[in-house]
């Protein structure tokens, strides 16, 4: 398949390209305060800024900045409290929670709530309801038996309990999923972002206090499970919805249908996300863990927090236009301009500044850390045009499509980390880096191509004044 030199891919190049030169050039402000025609600038500019997708995406970033002021405070004390040996703990104990998190999140069952016709959705929030009580109850059994499995294949007990602890959590996330689907499906992302910066508060108080008193990797532990109310508390105060009286899994293979694939997908994110930390921790040690989880939370952490404000308010954004294919395009392509705008500066800006704070915030002890934490940072700048891509995918129906991506790209990064991992942990993150790079573009070219070229042709040859989705 050609994939470079078509008009179709100098058209992305060239809008992209626009989209973010415009938003940066210095020129810009000059013209908005010289040229006669400056209120008509300033009228669009507001206009720009009342955008739904960008308010959503101001109300999260703001909600993950706040979150990464608290989290300083955080990780300064677990640096100079915690051994590379318990970093390592920590890392395989919330890989595997969020591995389960996967099943029961909002990306799983509570998915089809914020892409489903008005009509359906009374019938299919109580379903969901009481699927997501039924998918609990079984991570947690699963996650439970996982811990033991997991402890003998570490060879290390000290996991299993905080595992079983941690899937506890499961059993409050029934009472806030279909009211937190509800909300994000009336773009009243604030209410999240509410959600997301009291939640973070809490954990990052109980962290510090609990790890200053020397509870070690239960400090991290106990402040993740006592905070999760937080969601179900702000959001039945949020949303007037309330389940039926009866139990009732009435059209639940039409959730499970469409759910089955963003739940795959999800997984294999998850997997992505924490192969290398399974990988590491199996072949290097826990120790080698322990320093290549504080670099990529240290290089990571501030960019994956504006990553998911962009990419989680884009995707009730897309929904809202599923059936407009001109409307549609121009969200997709506005919010790979903001995306870009936002990220790539942010990333290199970060990078540049490694060598600088790593040694003032986290101590000197940290200092060899820095070209790891670097090449991780870097590799944060395709990550949020894959999510964008994929949210594109399954609001037009084709999650059968974003799965099947979603597994060559966890093949094409397996192979290169099992390659990676018999040498050291700087060429784990150079192939966490590389295989995002080589991936994504060509995921985008496809994804375009399939969405607005082959499916507008389809329309026009049908005769539709509607588009079809399929």
């Amino acid at each position: 398949m050609q994939l470079l030199g078509t008009a179709y891919d100098i058209d992305l190049l060239s809008e992209l390209s626009n989209g973010v030169l415009s938003q940066n050039s210095p020129e810009l402000f000059l013209t908005v305060f010289q040229h006669k025609n400056s209120p008509m600038v300033i009228s669009k500019i507001k206009d720009k800024l009342s955008n739904p997708y960008i308010r959503n995406a101001g109300w999260l970033g703001a909600a993950e900045l706040a979150n990464r002021f608290f989290r300083l405070g955080t990780t300064v004390v677990l640096a100079r409290t915690f051994t590379p040996q318990d970093y390592g703990l920590v890392a395989i104990i919330i890989t595997v929670n969020e591995f389960a998190n996967a099943f029961v999140g909002k990306a799983g069952i509570s998915s089809k709530l914020v892409q489903a016709a008005e009509e359906d959705l009374d019938v299919l929030c109580n379903t969901a309801y009481w699927m997501s009580w039924i998918a609990s109850g079984a991570i947690f059994l699963l996650q439970c038996l996982a811990s033991v499995l997991i402890g003998l294949f570490y060879q290390d007990h000290r996991i299993i309990l905080p595992i079983c602890v941690l899937a506890l959590g499961h059993f409050v996330i029934p009472l806030f999923t279909v009211h937190i689907s509800l909300i994000e499906r009336e773009n009243r992302l604030k209410i999240i972002a509410l959600c997301n910066a009291t939640q973070v508060f809490l954990m990052n108080i109980l962290t510090i206090s609990l790890a200053l008193l020397g509870l070690g990797i239960w400090s991290i532990v106990l402040s993740m499970i006592l905070t999760v109310p937080v969601w179900a508390i702000i959001g039945q105060l949020n949303c007037s919805w309330r389940v039926g009286k009866s139990f009732t899994l009435y059209r639940w293979k039409e959730i499970a249908k469409y759910a089955v694939n963003i739940v795959g997908s999800d997984l294999l994110v998850k997997l992505r996300d924490n192969l290398d930390y399974l990988l590491v921790g199996r072949f290097l040690g826990i120790e080698m863990l322990g320093v290549y989880f504080f670099a990529f939370n240290a290089g990571l952490g501030i960019s994956l927090s504006i990553i998911n404000s962009l990419t989680w308010s884009l995707w009730p954004h897309l929904c809202d236009a599923r059936s407009n294919l001109s409307d549609l395009k121009i969200r997709y392509y506005d919010g790979l301009k903001t995306i870009a705008t936002v990220i790539i500066p942010l990333v290199f800006l970060q990078s540049s500044l490694a060598p600088f704070y790593v040694p003032i915030v986290f101590g000197d002890r940290w200092v060899f850390a820095i070209p790891i934490l670097i090449t991780i940072c870097l590799s944060a700048i395709p990550r949020p045009f894959f999510i964008a891509t994929t949210h594109l995918l399954n609001a037009v129906d084709k999650t059968n499509s974003s799965f099947r991506w979603s597994i060559g790209l966890t093949f094409l990064y397996l192979f290169l980390l099992l390659v990676a991992v018999q040498y050291n942990i700087f060429v784990v993150a150079l192939s966490v880096l590389i295989s995002q790079f080589l991936f994504t573009p060509v995921y985008m070219l496809w994804a375009r191509r399939n969405v607005f070229y082959t499916v507008a042709s389809q329309s026009c040859e049908t005769h539709d004044e509607n588009w079809p989705l399929r």
